[in-house]
């Protein structure tokens, strides 16, 4: 089974389409394609980077709800424009959605302990870009032992491979740090990082729809792993973190 762990719902109202293509499933819909055709099998599916989460949320939801055997939902949260509204934003995510991770993206504030505490009382995985600030994981790594942390792109998109191998140190040192492959380009970084680490902190993430899906997953494939540490990465790993989420049944519908 292959899991892509890092997808987005579209490029959003932040990021659109550099082709001019403003249909709201354009893109999703070009990340289906292209992964059904790499062998993908299941999907973890966040907003984009957005102005709205709520609204960005609901609109996942919707296609989670769709196809729940094709996505799991992942809550999309602001620490600044949502700071005091993340409990709700997320039980309701949680109880009513079904989703089985929280994301937070460095554009729209630093981590917090707001997100820090729902997500350990929830066992949610927390997808935490940090945009190369390796010292804000490692303090809330520390202070968070409970936390699945995820920190795509070896914490940084940028290509910053002095902070990708700060981060590979932090990696191998705390247990409840994990990593996603997503567009990590310096590949003897992230071959290093796999070495040191173990198998069983890194996930495949694609960070769908902005890369091509087959291209982040050859690149996985191409790393010299054991048959058993492959499988880990591919979809073992993700599945044993989302497989911890204490969800309480939803009382009443919610509306998407």
């Amino acid at each position: 089974m292959i899991v892509d762990a890092h997808c987005h719902a579209g490029l959003g109202d932040v990021m659109p389409d550099p082709l001019g293509d403003d249909r709201p499933d354009a893109a999703l819909h070009r990340y289906a394609v292209r992964a059904r055709r790499a062998g993908v099998d299941h999907t973890l599916l966040m907003a984009p980077p957005s102005d709205d989460y709520p609204a960005a949320n609901r609109r996942v939801a919707r296609i989670v709800a769709a196809d729940p055997r094709r996505w799991t939902g992942v809550v999309f949260v602001g620490t600044r424009p949502d700071a005091g509204r993340i409990g709700a934003m997320v039980t309701t995510a949680v109880d009513a959605w079904g989703f089985r991770a929280v994301k937070v993206h460095w554009r729209d504030g630093p981590m917090t302990d707001e997100v820090a505490r729902v997500a350990d009382a929830r066992a949610l995985p927390v997808v935490h870009d940090p945009g190369g600030d390796v010292d804000q994981v490692a303090h809330f790594a520390t202070r968070w032992p409970d936390v699945a942390w995820v920190v795509p792109h070896l914490s940084s998109f940028a290509d910053d491979w002095r902070a990708q191998t700060r981060f590979a140190d932090l990696l191998v040192r705390l247990p409840n740090v994990h990593t996603d492959t997503s567009g990590v380009r310096y590949v003897d970084v992230l071959l290093d990082a796999v070495r040191r680490a173990g198998a069983h902190k890194v996930l495949l993430g694609t960070d769908g729809p902005y890369l091509h899906p087959a291209a982040e997953l050859a690149k996985v494939r191409a790393l010299p792993l054991a048959r058993e540490d492959l499988a880990l990465v591919l979809a073992g790993n993700v599945r044993r973190l989302v497989a911890a989420v204490r969800r309480a049944p939803a009382t009443t519908p919610v509306p998407v």
